[in-house]
């Protein structure tokens, strides 16, 4: 048996194989059934993180074949197509009471990335290494734009006056939406050609090569497991997103009867979406790859604005209802110390475990205050 065999042989028996056909063939039963029974939902969440796990499981299999910083890429525009499909999905037949799930979801990306991934990193590489150390050109560079594309799109809307409410006009969504593609565009030129080596896992003083070139890997996946993990990627993300459709009544409905915020809904998605890439990024740290941890929190953060605000302009020409987009003074509050705090870490370019406490008190802030605001 050659190798390429073997790989694909190993792989169709691993659960990550099963998970996304299980949640298709979920998928398919469910679809256009509005009154789902309780153990029908139950199963279909269950297939729901299952595909979410191996959408992502199979993303990192194509990044070991292409290398960083592209797997980090990878695994951000594999997370955010997630995002943008839960999205539009639950705003297709929210109507008005929807209307605020894309700014939800956005921003709880944000703060999940920025402070919470983050945040565990640099506690997980500090606990391991005293230090977590960290390529600052490349971290403040993708920090920097971060602040730009929150800044642009969430916050501006609050304040812009052509439309009424927190909500942008056709012509300033159109103008988000195209400067939030083309920002996103050269972040990427800038990571993958142009200044590549700023976005590589740096050594420690004293170390020969970078830590990726010290540390014994695994081979690299061959081409016919690579083509296999593409295509059970694409079923796993077309799982999620209709079986989001399927169970989206369920979780509004729960989070209207216990009497929580509508900000809930996004934040429970981008929890759930973000949950794989959060533990892509501790194992990261923990090999002490912390800069490839950073890559994938801010490039995470980076698609969740530049690719969801224009998928969700272009989507709201069809979709009923308004766009509201601006947050409210206290999630500005905590943007704002999200993004001083964050400048002060990615400075020096490490970090210790003052700065890994202080984010994930940062983030432990926003998920409590969502719940209670």
């Amino acid at each position: 048996m050659s190798s390429s065999t073997a790989g694909v042989t190993a792989l169709a028996r691993q659960w990550t194989t099963w998970g996304p056909v299980a949640a298709a063939v979920g998928l398919a039963l469910g679809w256009g059934r509005h009154d789902l029974p309780g153990f029908a939902v139950v199963l279909i969440v269950l297939c729901l993180f299952a595909a979410v796990l191996s959408a992502v499981h199979h993303a990192e299999v194509i990044a070991h074949r292409v290398g960083e910083p592209y797997g980090s890429l990878v695994l951000a525009v594999a997370v955010t197509v997630i995002e943008v499909g839960l999205i539009v999905m639950l705003m297709s037949g929210g109507g008005d009471k929807a209307s605020s799930y894309a700014r939800d979801t956005v921003f709880a990306a944000v703060m999940i990335t920025c402070n919470g991934i983050v945040g565990l990193s640099l506690l997980v590489g500090a606990l391991r290494n005293r230090t977590a150390v960290f390529n600052a050109e490349g971290s403040g560079g993708g920090l920097a734009l971060v602040c730009t594309l929150a800044t642009m799109t969430l916050v501006l809307p609050t304040f812009t006056t052509s439309h009424p409410g927190p909500e942008f006009s056709t012509a300033q969504l159109a103008f988000a939406a195209v400067s939030s593609l083309l920002l996103y565009g050269v972040f990427v030129a800038v990571q993958t050609v142009r200044h590549r080596d700023y976005f590589l896992p740096v050594a420690r003083p004293g170390q020969s090569g970078r830590p990726s070139e010290e540390e014994e890997h695994a081979e690299p996946p061959t081409a016919a497991t690579t083509w296999f993990s593409l295509g059970l990627l694409l079923v796993a993300l077309v799982a999620v997103v209709g079986n989001a459709k399927l169970i989206s009544p369920t979780i509004e409905d729960g989070v209207e009867s216990a009497g929580l915020p509508k900000a809930v809904v996004g934040v429970v998605i981008a929890l759930m979406v973000l949950l794989p890439e959060t533990l892509a990024a501790v194992r990261a740290a923990r090999r002490d790859r912390v800069q490839t941890s950073m890559n994938l929190a801010y490039g995470s953060a980076i698609a969740s604005i530049g690719l969801t605000i224009p998928s969700i302009a272009l989507a709201s020409v069809w979709l009923d209802g308004p766009l509201v987009l601006g947050l409210g003074p206290l999630h500005m509050v905590l943007l704002v110390l999200t993004a001083v705090v964050s400048a002060l870490t990615v400075v020096p370019g490490r970090a210790t475990l003052l700065q890994g406490s202080v984010h994930l008190s940062i983030f432990a802030a926003f998920v409590f205050l969502s719940f209670s605001p």
